[in-house]
């Protein structure tokens, strides 16, 4: 080893290598992520991304997608200078402009739909990242529209809303305490790989480890001692069996029970109608696994449950799923409790930090009210429960305009190919709107329907504000100039503010004033912060979360209590028909009419994931998609022996509603009849084969991972 490897290796700049080492985070995965990067820098530019060993929330470690953040950061299609279209909308012509120009374009545009129709036809939309949103959603209500909408429409707010109308407040596994871990969905090895350390250490103790996945994965394999492989989207009939197996058996614990719940007459009276049987029949599961899978939960206490963020709650019943499973927490006396969930208040994005901001105050003290949100007419759960349009109601009100009409757009990072059906949204973004602005760091195929385009940056080229479990704020230092032209997502924000004259001095103050605003009260300024290129520990926070609050001073839910019957659900209006009970559903319920099945036999589930993958942002990375170069589709063993098809063979897949090519991937590790398949691809976008109305009634969330299709040779092109 050289000397200059040696002390690179040891992190310690020398005067000969001109290399500095500096502190940073990586935003590719979700906000609840966002792991301690160390960036060596020479010459202005990143040579080597290392996990940051000092960093108290990932301690240096990285995932295969952190580790490819150099990559990341100088992709070759980084968008460069604000853009304005030259061509027709999808042709992606577009001539360079001047960011005076750009914000000129964009104030005339968006002023103009508001003289001529209203403030609420104006759409703010925000993708990737999450980090700017209390900004954005702000600017949107100061605009004068009530419609700020982001990808939370198909991400984590189900199961969010799912706790609120249940518990009152979303509950965290504790780990530390438990004696078993029911880990539903389950796989930290290939997402939040962070969590497989917890789950290792309670094992090491004696603990015990249950796994309910659809396929065999590194956590059924490494972890689980009793693997339960469960039909895709019946996670909710099991979840009902076993609560009639704790009842029925004496296992639930009925002091707390009768103390701490409402509806547990009428929420036994339902899983009463799932014996054994029936769930086995439903879930293909084994009877005797079931009860012992069962039985260790309820009587090997305490125990925690992981919940998913989206992988329950992309079926069209995954809602009441989601609160099926959080039932059992609470039937066995675990929620609230040392040991099994415990709530926590959310700090700031997302994240419990142990401590209170004022995000929610910042974001929507400007609310304008008047018109009712997009979505607001379909899904009334959604819009009373969550202070966002529900956007997979986008497309129908762009192309009818009712109530009102939707004439622009104003996107950061807004990804058309998180919607079912995509090509018909932008078929109606480009015939039906005015205006459409988009902010992205690639040319991205909803960036090529823009109006104007303009460049942002990434994570290591600004500074962010960002909480940590454990009580602890950052707020980090660009560690290189921003590339070419861009800017950061906040810069674009209250320039543009300045720009339109917004009425609100502390928009166009800028970014560190808003979140100084923002954690006012916590015993640190932005200021303290950047004095340390390390997250800092907060004065006021309380960390951990202390077990007991909610059972002590009354759950946030209409009773006041754990709620197996939703009164919050009951107040919707009956006409929807929203269950208050944690009901099950079908989830090809829509799709199963004899024509249908015998056309479409497959189950696909979209949306699997890998270690290297996270929606679209890694698929056009260079070295990320040299570990799957091609658009791929598992197929199982036995399936692919009966239709004759090969690894690697090209294939095409198609529903009642599109088709796509890939090529096979022959597995034994999904079910037979079950197609699996990651989403994202330009080239091969499986949401073209989702319906636009294949959607959960009670939180709008689309069947990403429950829908027919079949699939057949091709020949390659």
């Amino acid at each position: 080893m050289t000397e200059l490897e040696k002390k690179i290796k040891a992190k310690i700049p020398g005067e000969d290598t001109g290399i500095e080492v500096k502190h940073s985070l990586c935003a590719i995965c979700s906000p609840g992520i966002h792991c301690g990067v160390d960036c060596y820098v020479k010459d202005g530019k990143i040579i080597r991304v290392e996990g940051t060993m000092e960093h108290p929330y990932n301690h240096g470690h990285l995932c295969t997608k952190g580790s490819s953040l150099r990559n990341y950061v100088y992709r070759e299609d980084r968008i460069k200078t604000p853009l304005k279209r030259g061509g027709e909308r999808g042709e992606g012509k577009f001539e360079p402009i001047s960011w005076d120009e750009a914000y000129q374009i964009i104030a005339e545009n968006l002023n103009k739909v508001k003289e001529a129709y209203s403030a609420n036809s104006v759409a703010f939309f925000s993708g990737y990242c999450k980090w700017y949103r209390p900004i954005f959603h702000r600017f949107a209500h100061v605009f004068g529209s009530v419609n700020f909408g982001t990808d939370d429409s198909t991400c984590s707010a189900s199961m969010v809303i799912g706790y609120k109308v249940t518990s009152g407040a979303v509950g965290a596994t504790d780990l530390i305490h438990a004696n078993t871990f029911l880990g539903w969905n389950f796989d930290g090895y290939y997402s939040n790989h962070l969590n497989v350390a917890g789950v290792q250490k309670l094992k090491e103790r004696g603990g015990k480890v249950i796994i309910i996945d659809i396929r065999d994965t590194p956590a059924s394999k490494n972890l689980a001692d009793i693997f339960l492989k469960i039909r895709p989207g019946t996670d909710g009939a099991l979840a009902l069996g076993m609560a009639k197996l704790i009842i029925d058996n004496g296992w639930a614990d009925m002091d707390y029970v009768e103390k701490y719940t409402f509806g547990f007459d009428k929420y036994k009276e339902l899983v009463d109608q799932y014996p054994l049987d029936k769930v086995c029949e439903i879930t293909g599961l084994d009877g005797g696994k079931i009860l012992e899978a069962t039985k260790l939960f309820a009587t090997n206490g305490p125990a925690c449950i992981n919940f998913s963020a989206s992988a329950l709650v992309h079926h069209i019943n995954g809602f009441n799923t989601h609160r099926a499973t959080v039932c059992l927490s609470a039937l066995t006396g675990n929620f609230d409790r040392a040991g099994g969930n415990v709530p926590g208040v959310m700090t700031y994005l997302h994240k419990p930090a142990g401590f209170v901001t004022r995000e929610h105050e910042f974001r929507s003290n400007r609310y304008p009210g008047g018109a009712k949100r997009i979505g607001a007419e379909r899904f009334p759960l959604w819009d009373a429960q969550f202070d966002e349009f529900q956007s997979m109601d986008l497309l129908r009100q762009v192309e009818t305009a009712d109530p009102y009409p939707i004439k622009a757009i104003f996107g950061l990072g807004m990804n058309a190919k998180m919607f079912p059906q995509t090509n018909q949204l932008l078929k109606a973004m480009k015939n039906n709107l005015d205006f459409f602005v988009n902010t992205d760091l690639f040319m991205t195929m909803t960036c090529k329907y823009a109006d104007i385009v303009l460049p942002a940056c990434t994570s290591v080229e600004r500074g962010e504000l960002k909480a940590y479990q454990g009580g602890y704020l950052t707020f980090t230092q660009p560690v290189i100039t921003p590339l070419y032209e861009s800017k950061s997502d906040t810069d674009i924000l209250c320039e543009l503010a300045r720009v339109m004259d917004l009425d609100d001095d502390l928009l166009k103050a800028g970014y560190e004033a808003c979140m100084d605003w923002i954690i006012d009260g916590c015993g640190l300024t932005v200021a303290d912060l950047k004095k340390s290129d390390l997250p800092v520990k907060v004065p006021i926070a309380q960390w951990p979360p202390r077990p007991g609050k909610c059972l002590e001073d009354g759950f946030k839910t209409p009773s006041g209590k754990f709620e197996f019957y939703s009164n919050a659900i009951a107040a919707i209006d009956p006409k929807y028909g929203l269950d208050p009970l944690p009901s099950y559903r079908d989830p090809l319920e829509d799709q199963n009419d004899p024509e249908t099945k015998a056309a479409y036999p497959f189950y696909l589930c979209t949306g699997a994931r890998l270690p290297h993958a996270i929606h679209s942002r890694t698929h056009e990375t260079p070295w990320l998609r040299s570990l799957r170069p091609d658009p791929t589709i598992e197929v199982y063993t036995t399936d692919a022996e009966r239709l004759g098809l090969q690894n690697g063979e090209p294939v095409e897949l198609y529903s009642p509603y599109g088709k796509i090519r890939m090529k096979v991937k022959v597995t034994a590790r999904s079910q037979p009849g079950v197609l699996m398949t990651l989403h994202g691809y330009t080239e091969a976008n499986v949401n073209e084969l989702i319906g636009r109305n294949h959607l959960d009634p009670y939180s709008g969330y689309p069947g990403f991972k429950g829908m027919r299709c079949n699939i057949r040779k091709v020949q390659e092109a």
